[in-house]
């Protein structure tokens, strides 16, 4: 049976899509190879100095929004949050990090790294800073992130700095464009038919892969 694949959209940065890790681990435990999972990015916190005032200003700024993270994820006790979060540590953007993710990506799809590294360097970025408070916009902390997993760093610059990261970065936003992508994180199924965006839970995407897997004739449309 040919697996249903998931384009998953997210922003390094979004608390949700760092809770989300969690629905994806309960997929693949209840899927297998059933479903395969491909990693996208999309701009939520491109500009934070610019997005942060602008959204929790008038409640108290960076101190607000760290409260508000805090109680989002106190109704996961699986997930852990550093109480500093967003105070000590201000990554001025996400684009840095999904720039050195789409590096690590190429690297990974050209047989330079195992399979599912890039992977395992997106969910070590996001502990590195919901869980360590460090600055992941800053490339010493990404490299430093990427060689605690084994990658070859030279090699994921090299992609920075001929510009193929920067094509794959471009690719995954224009992609978000055209899917009309809300926000992260995302989940896109059916080929674009499908999109579950937010704080969904795993039954709801269960059900969603379930229809897929019942695979409907193109006369017989799906229920989700």
């Amino acid at each position: 049976m040919t697996p249903v694949p998931i384009v998953y959209f997210s922003d390094v940065l979004c608390v949700w899509a760092y809770i989300a890790q969690l629905r994806i681990d309960a997929v693949r435990r209840a899927f297998g190879d059933q479903v395969v999972f491909e990693h996208r990015v999309c701009s939520v916190f491109g500009d934070t100095a610019r997005k942060i005032p602008a959204a929790w200003g008038q409640e108290g700024g960076y101190e607000a929004f760290n409260a508000h993270l805090r109680h989002a994820a106190a109704a996961f006790p699986e997930v852990e949050l550093n109480p500093e979060v967003w105070l000590t540590a201000r990554p001025a953007s996400s684009w840095g990090a999904h720039l050195f993710l789409k590096a690590a990506q190429l690297h990974e799809a050209a047989g330079g790294a195992a399979p599912g590294l890039a992977e395992q360097l997106d969910r070590a970025l996001r502990r590195a800073f919901f869980v360590e408070a460090r600055d992941i916009a800053r490339r010493e902390v990404q490299d430093e992130v990427a060689a605690g997993l084994g990658l070859d760093l030279p090699r994921i610059g090299a992609a920075i700095a001929d510009g193929r990261a920067f094509a794959a970065l471009a690719s995954d936003h224009q992609d978000a464009e055209a899917m009309r992508i809300q926000g992260s994180p995302s989940f896109v199924l059916n080929d674009g038919r499908q999109k579950l965006y937010g704080n969904v839970g795993f039954r709801i995407l269960e059900a969603n892969i379930q229809e897929l897997l019942r695979a409907p004739t193109p006369t017989q449309a799906s229920w989700c």
